[in-house]
């Protein structure tokens, strides 16, 4: 296998170590939360610039006023809270507030999908991608790793523009070279093959290697692309692969609805008409359980991937 590990790591620490980089490196970044800094891994931001760091409560609604406030005297807002507060809680006032007017946001969501596990489906978000890929303007970025999510922060802060960084809880391979560039709307080919292309986002990167992994021992060749930014999304990339292996498959830990599998299958349909299987939640919420319980349920692990995969061989 190409890509191994050395440790583990959750990617919402890769988030809290690309913030406290900022406060040293750009004294406009300020860092905004409600009442979750240990979970946003932001107490090293706190130590390094605590004037530039606001405790806004469990107020999300506010939260996101005040940050779209903050970039009218050319602050760069990092605010932070759990994926479904940020999105279906606040929904109102990011589209009013934040992408109506294109105000330099960055909203920064921990806990995604179902891997908070034990929270419940309250705590669980699903749908937030879809959510907020369709709001004009708003970037949606969804990390695989450690290294992935701290080069997407610092990334972001140089983007002008409302950017939705999500990122999740659970402790994970860590698999991305910590040198590799990050590049806003640039998928990146983990792995070439000839037989069928596997596109995958955020946790489900990882599961996608091991499944090509085990399916390259069974003789089917996969080509594996991390697609990190779901809008805009690269669609070059998919599109090279797909005229070279003619089927694809998309993983995600997200309702099949309004995610990655929906963008790409959208633009394959305007563009190459191509057979596809989608790895993702079939419209249903959660529930309590840990991590590797839930993906297997739910069938978003790389056992999950194997299946589709041989699905697509088949037809």
């Amino acid at each position: 296998m190409k890509y191994t590990y050395t440790e583990k790591k959750d990617t919402r620490s890769g988030f809290g170590a690309g913030l406290a980089e900022l406060a040293d490196k750009n004294p406009n970044v300020v860092a905004l939360c409600a009442d979750l800094i240990g979970s946003l891994k932001m107490e090293k931001f706190i130590e390094k610039a605590p004037e530039r760091f606001f405790q806004v409560g469990i107020a999300e609604a506010n939260m996101m006023g005040l940050a779209a406030g903050l970039t009218i005297n050319g602050k760069i807002p990092f605010a932070g809270t759990f994926a479904e507060f940020a999105t279906a809680r606040v929904y109102d006032q990011v589209r009013q507030s934040i992408a109506y007017s294109g105000k330099n946001v960055k909203i920064c969501a921990s806990h995604a999908g179902l891997t908070l596990g034990e929270d419940g489906a309250t705590h669980q978000t699903l749908e937030d991608i879809g959510l907020m890929k369709m709001l004009p303007g708003m970037v949606v970025i969804n990390t695989c790793d450690y290294n992935q999510t701290k080069a997407a922060t610092l990334a972001v802060a140089d983007y002008e523009g409302p950017v939705y960084l999500r990122f999740g809880r659970p402790v994970i391979p860590v698999f991305i070279p910590e040198d590799m560039p990050f590049e806003i709307g640039k998928g990146i080919l983990l792995q070439e093959g000839t037989d069928v292309t596997i596109v995958a986002t955020g946790h489900l990167v990882w599961e996608s290697l091991l499944a090509a992994d085990e399916l390259e021992k069974q003789g089917v060749s996969c080509e594996v692309i991390n697609i990190h930014t779901i809008k805009p999304l690269d669609e070059e990339i998919i599109l090279k692969s797909v005229e070279k292996t003619g089927r694809i498959v998309t993983a995600e830990e997200h309702n099949y609805l309004g995610g990655l599998g929906e963008s790409v299958s959208g633009m394959l349909a305007r563009r190459r008409p191509t057979p596809q299987e989608f790895v993702a939640v079939h419209d249903q919420f959660g529930e309590s359980g840990t991590p590797a319980e839930l993906m297997h349920k739910y069938k978003i692990d790389s056992f999950a991937v194997i299946d589709a995969v041989k699905r697509i061989m088949s037809r």
